[in-house]
């Protein structure tokens, strides 16, 4: 086993969130789209150099391959600025507060005059060569159970462009998503094990869901890893959209650089990606500071005390979950299911007071998921108003709690709910049957008659009734 402490292994985070509160620096939607596009540009890229008249490193290697590119559009979500045809509008407000709020929660100090700088980006995901990014914040920290871990810089910056296709002359990009507002978050290197990285991750992926504006679904959030070890040059891994690959991902890269130092060779700075079998690959060399250089489009912001006050911090999810928790007396994992989809708990409860609270969280969380592993159906197809119709049957008592499974699997395949299908029967004709069924199989232990009873009247009686009657009559 690798005693990381003796290695003296350094792991560090960069979190890349979009916001869905329109594009940065123009007024169209946040709206990613995939089919055909309404135009295409073709387009060559030159680098620039820095203030410093230097050149990046990471950017003279993509120049070095020739490619021109071919940049995918819609009339709908695109505008000249994103073809840099047109100077960059005025900053996205929004994006800005949403930006702040975030710092402000991960205990960030904003700092007082934001100035947009232009990254060199010349791989063609950019059209205009350069990525807008600004620093809104910085000393922040989070507290896991390694310790703290500090936020060193929070930015603001644009959202780059889709890759649709690559070959050895040209590169295919859908610029839909180009422009939309994306939070960088950084930490520093005190994150000491894979687990940790995931930890870590998984913590500022919770803050930022706590937060309105925050674009949600998959591709909206991106972890990329900085790694080192004692002695070595920093690698940065990018590619993550699973948290749970982050500690394998890292545990392959330490193996990799073990191996090449045990073979006398020398580990160089770069960025590689993280595969799908969770091993990584070489993007490019290790970009530098050379590659920055103010942009002059966008005017200073300047962050007053008077506009920090102005911001209202939401709740965080994981208070909310505790909240849940002691209301309710729900189990955690249940409590943090439903506020992860969102779910106005508490309007359910008011409205269903027949019900027990944790019956409820069941046909809105655990059902769903039966319905889809065991009933092999798309319970995704189901409604908020799917669920109040059978809640609100069970509620009145015309139909039992057992049958909302069946119900709601009725519901997916377009079945209209009939009531008299799982029509709850009378107490007396219950315990006729259940005294019946005991009466006449005096050798089958309580189990099997349960099963036998349920079987007979599937949906349409209470559970806990038939086993207080079954208990009464097997005496």
């Amino acid at each position: 086993m690798i005693n990381y402490k003796d290695l003296g292994l350094k792991i560090g985070l960069e979190i890349h969130q979009q916001l869905d509160t329109g594009k940065l620096f123009c007024r169209c939607p946040c709206i990613i789209k995939d089919d055909k596009p309404d135009f295409t540009v073709k387009r060559s890229l030159r680098i620039s150099a820095s203030e410093l008249g230097e050149m990046d490193p990471a950017a003279l290697y993509e120049l070095q391959k020739g490619k021109y590119f071919v940049y995918q559009g819609y009339n709908d979500v695109n505008c000249l600025v994103e073809l840099d045809e047109n100077p960059p509008e005025e900053l996205n407000k929004e994006a800005l507060n949403i930006a702040l709020q975030v710092a402000l929660l991960l205990n960030a100090k904003p700092i007082n005059v934001i100035q947009f700088m232009r990254k060199i980006v010349i791989d063609g995901s950019n059209v205009s060569g350069f990525q807008r990014t600004a620093l809104v914040a910085i000393n922040g920290y989070i507290e896991t159970s390694e310790g703290k871990i500090s936020i060193s810089t929070i930015c603001l910056e644009e959202e780059a462009a889709k890759k649709v296709e690559d070959t050895d002359k040209y590169r295919i990009y859908n610029i839909s998503r180009l422009g939309i507002p994306l939070i960088e978050i950084a930490t520093g290197p005190e994150i000491k094990s894979p687990l940790g990285a995931k930890e870590a991750a998984e913590k500022i992926g919770m803050i930022l869901r706590s937060v309105k504006g925050i674009k949600r679904g998959i591709g909206s959030i991106r972890q990329d890893v900085n790694l080192s070890i004692k002695n070595t040059a920093r690698v940065e891994i990018k590619g993550f959209q699973d948290l749970r690959s982050i500690p394998k991902v890292i545990e392959f890269e330490i193996n990799r650089r073990l191996k090449i130092l045990n073979d006398k060779k020398k580990l160089e700075g770069e960025v590689r990606k993280a595969e799908a079998d969770l091993t990584t690959s070489f993007l490019r060399p290790m970009p530098g500071a050379s590659r920055m250089y103010p942009e002059t489009d966008v005017p200073l912001i300047y962050i007053t005390k008077e506009m920090l006050h102005k911001i209202e911090l939401p709740k965080l999810l994981d208070e909310k979950v505790d909240d849940l928790e002691e209301l309710y007396s729900l189990q955690p994992e249940i409590a943090r299911e439903l506020i992860k989809q969102d779910i106005n708990f508490d309007h359910f409860v008011s409205e269903y007071r027949n019900l027990d609270p944790n019956f409820i969280a069941r046909v809105l969380v655990e059902i769903p998921k039966e319905i889809k592993s065991r009933l092999k159906l798309d319970s995704d197809k189901l409604m908020e108003d799917n669920f109040h119709a059978v809640l609100e049957f069970i509620n009145n008592g015309e139909i039992s709690k057992e049958a909302a499974l069946d119900v709601l699997a009725d519901l997916i395949k377009d079945e209209k709910i009939n009531l008299n299908k799982y029509k709850v029967i009378s107490d007396k004709e219950l315990e006729l049957e259940i005294k019946k069924i005991v009466e006449t199989n005096p050798n089958v232990v309580f189990g099997g008659l349960m099963g036998d009873v349920m079987k007979k009247f599937k949906g349409k009686v209470d559970g806990r009734k038939v086993a207080e009657l079954i208990r009464k009559y097997m005496k």
